[in-house]
């Protein structure tokens, strides 16, 4: 797969990916305006373009006091959302390079405010979705929000995220609706954080077009 072209389908203003992203950016909106004054920490796990994210800082009144991580395998993914951040001034904003399944890569910057897994869930196994819930636990600051995506194509998982949510102690904020084409959703999580596990692995990131075919 070669995920920059695929980030292309963006482009089309009348694509279910781009309506999707902006749901995900209005969630973000909500999510800064109702947190708390003062400095904010955010991270985007497989933040591809980093497009939900930048997009948004940019031109919120909260974004300066965002300082974000943003990691993406793809090299040259990752340094179109590098551009993009340094094009809209956010100097808070770090792009990493490398597999953002390692937890090392949030050190220093989880517990935080926003975590963002978005693109993440359709491209790694249920057992693997379910896993990496538990992970936020570690990454996430009381009271804070995660905005997650995941297709509504059958067997439709999202039920089943949300249980998961609940299991780790996040309350739902928003799900979009079943016929919306694509799912979205926000949960605030009302537990304490767990301590980071160093050198641990919350996934296996297999694509959605390998999935597909063994789930044929």
């Amino acid at each position: 797969m070669d995920w920059e072209s695929w980030h292309g389908k963006y482009d089309d203003p009348a694509s279910p990916m781009t309506r999707r992203l902006r749901v995900v950016q209005e969630r973000i909106r909500l999510a800064l305006d109702a947190a708390p004054k003062g400095p904010l920490r955010a991270v985007s796990i497989c933040a591809g373009q980093g497009r939900d994210l930048v997009g948004v800082l940019a031109e919120h009144p909260r974004g300066p006091d965002v300082t974000a991580r943003l990691v993406e395998l793809d090299a040259r993914n990752a340094a179109v959302a590098a551009e993009s951040a340094r094009a809209a001034g956010l100097d808070r904003v770090e792009v990493v390079t490398g597999d953002a399944a390692r937890t090392d890569h949030y050190r220093g910057l989880v517990p935080a405010d926003l975590v963002l897994l978005c693109g993440l869930f359709g491209n790694i196994s249920d057992a693997d979705v379910e896993r990496t819930i538990g992970y936020t636990t570690q990454l996430c600051a009381p009271g804070g929000r995660t905005i997650w995506t995941r297709h509504r194509r059958a067997p439709d998982l999202v039920p089943r995220i949300c249980a998961w949510f609940r299991a780790h102690g996040h309350e739902p904020e928003f799900v979009s609706e079943p016929d919306a084409g694509f799912g979205v959703g926000v949960h605030r999580f009302t537990g304490v954080p767990a301590p980071l596990e160093e050198g641990a692995r919350m996934f296996s990131f297999i694509g959605f077009d390998v999935l597909r075919r063994l789930n044929a």
